[in-house]
């Protein structure tokens, strides 16, 4: 093909392939690609067993839709491919020049989705950012098949600027952009496998690993963005002059957001606010779910949540209702006639709290007179909990039910408001 340009040489090649591809042989390779098929399908459903694995990168939700899937056919049809061209010269490979491009972007499209999916389920960017990855890497497989690919490539190679000294051609650019997907990609999937081990049976000590993955996540972040810098040819020395910038932004500009960050680390490192705690900050009461780097959010009990800045968590006073105990008191007040027998009624009441199931026996509920009130005696009721996580209304209506019924055996009236009018 001397003395053709470029773009004739690329549609003989297009032309030649498809008329090797059209060659009775194909069927060998046919054949060979469906065995790599099926056997890639069975190492990963032996690997998986028989149980599917709901929100595996690696399985997926099925066999086919993980990433092990092609990336064994893949190795398996580049091996095949191989023992082709070393023993089998006379096959004109047109199969497998084009599944394995195929397979190479399909591996990569299950890599993104299945490992954004992972770690953003409800972002609506990430959906953004699946389907041009998706788009990206089956165009690039028809641009290579079709050989307009390295033509592309070598146009795009022409189109420089310099940038601090470095000159940066659109090439550099895309491929850049695109190092940048995969390696950030990479980092997500480590940091999110990372979690979700270190977080497996965290008990009592979930906040030091939730900080220990917030962490690591960073860390992973950071070398993923550095290497993607580098492939993309930039000068990673220039970012010296950036980085004092981004300190002196952060000093002025941004010093609410890194206060939010540092008091995040401070606060899991410390430990005196953890998930599960149930706390009243800001006259917001409610349980703590969730402690990011930057926000803490609170669940009150009919459902509401506030995201709390964590620089609000250690500068503010934080009342924390389980910090020591997960043990929690709680109090009911009633009413009850004068003249009524206080003494004897008394331990009745304290024995039907007692009996509600989740009262705690230890320590005992306890009964006092606490007032003298216009239009009887009022009675408090103190009693407490193991489990607050599941509730204080529910334990509360059933005491409640329980001092209800008592005073009906008893016969002790709860009265109403009373008032007397003197005629002058």
């Amino acid at each position: 093909m001397q003395g053709m340009t470029p773009r004739a040489e690329s549609t003989a090649e297009l032309l030649a392939w498809l008329a090797a591809l059209a060659q009775p042989t194909s069927l060998i390779e046919l054949a060979a690609f469906v065995g790599c098929l099926v056997l890639a399908w069975g190492v990963v459903r032996l690997l998986r067993g028989r149980e599917p694995r709901p929100g595996s990168v690696w399985f997926g939700e099925g066999i086919v839709d993980g990433v092990l899937f092609p990336l064994l056919a893949l190795a398996f049809a580049t091996v095949v491919r191989w023992i082709f061209v070393a023993h089998v010269p006379q096959l004109p490979q047109a199969v497998f020049r084009l599944v394995v491009p195929v397979l190479l972007s399909l591996a990569v499209i299950r890599l993104t989705v299945r490992v954004l999916h992972k770690t953003y389920p409800d972002s609506g960017v990430m959906r953004v950012v699946e389907r041009s990855v998706s788009w990206v890497a089956w165009i690039a497989v028809v641009l290579w098949l079709t050989g307009v690919l390295p033509l592309l490539l070598a146009e795009l190679d022409l189109i420089k600027w310099t940038f601090g000294g470095t000159a940066i051609s659109v090439r550099n650019v895309l491929e850049g952009a695109l190092t940048s997907v995969v390696v950030l990609v990479l980092a997500l999937w480590l940091s999110s496998a990372f979690e979700a081990r270190l977080l497996r049976g965290a008990g009592a000590h979930i906040g030091v690993r939730k900080m220990a993955a917030n962490a690591v996540r960073a860390l992973l972040l950071f070398v993923g963005l550095m290497l993607a810098l580098s492939a993309a040819g930039i000068d990673l020395t220039a970012l010296g002059v950036l980085g004092g910038a981004i300190g002196v932004g952060i000093g002025f500009g941004l010093q609410k957001l890194a206060a939010n960050y540092v008091s995040g680390f401070v606060i899991l490192a410390e430990r005196a606010i953890r998930i599960g705690d149930l706390v009243k900050v800001d006259n917001f009461e409610g349980r703590i779910t969730d402690i990011s780097t930057r926000y803490t959010v609170i669940r009150a009990a009919n459902g509401r949540e506030a995201i709390v800045p964590n620089e609000m968590m250690i500068a503010q006073r934080v009342e924390n209702s389980t910090l020591a105990d997960t043990k929690m008191a709680l109090t009911t007040v009633v009413q009850v006639a004068y003249g009524t027998d206080v003494p004897a009624l008394m331990p009745r009441l304290s024995a039907a709290v007692a009996a509600v199931p989740r009262v705690q026996p230890e320590p005992a509920p306890q009964v006092m007179l606490t007032a003298f009130a216009a239009d009887g005696l009022e009675l408090t009721l103190a009693f407490w909990l193991a489990d607050p996580e599941n509730g204080l209304n529910n334990v509360r209506s059933d005491v409640n039910l329980a001092i209800l019924r008592t005073l009906d055996e008893a016969g002790v009236e709860i009265p109403f408001p009373q008032r007397v009018v003197r005629q002058a």
